[in-house]
């Protein structure tokens, strides 16, 4: 049992991103800027084969140009995260003076 176990961590590890296009039910964003452009996620092949939904919370570092620093993981399905991730990645969000931290958050439906 534990071979089997190990093996599927090991496909949910290499199985990256995949295909088909997410269908995400919401994108809430807890910020004080607005996001002016929003790219949605791929859904992950493997999540899609699972039945796999949920959520993701990420914490933004977003730049004074409206483009996104970095990001933090605050919570989520594992299969889910770097879908989530590489799509806020791309998002824009209003110009500021300065930095600001915002939290998102996308909900996966298959």
């Amino acid at each position: 049992m534990r071979p089997r176990v190990l093996t599927f961590l090991a496909v949910v590890a290499l199985a990256g991103m995949a295909l088909l296009p997410a269908m995400v039910v919401s994108a809430q964003t807890h910020a004080e800027r607005k996001a002016t452009t929003k790219v949605a996620p791929v859904y992950p092949e493997l999540a899609r084969r699972m039945h796999v939904q949920g959520s993701v919370k990420l914490e933004l570092v977003v730049k004074s140009d409206g483009g996104v620093k970095s990001t933090r993981v605050i919570g989520g399905n594992p299969v889910l995260i770097q879908a989530a991730t590489e799509a806020v990645k791309q998002w824009k969000f209003q110009t500021s003076p300065g930095e600001t931290t915002e939290i998102v958050q996308l909900t996966f439906q298959p």
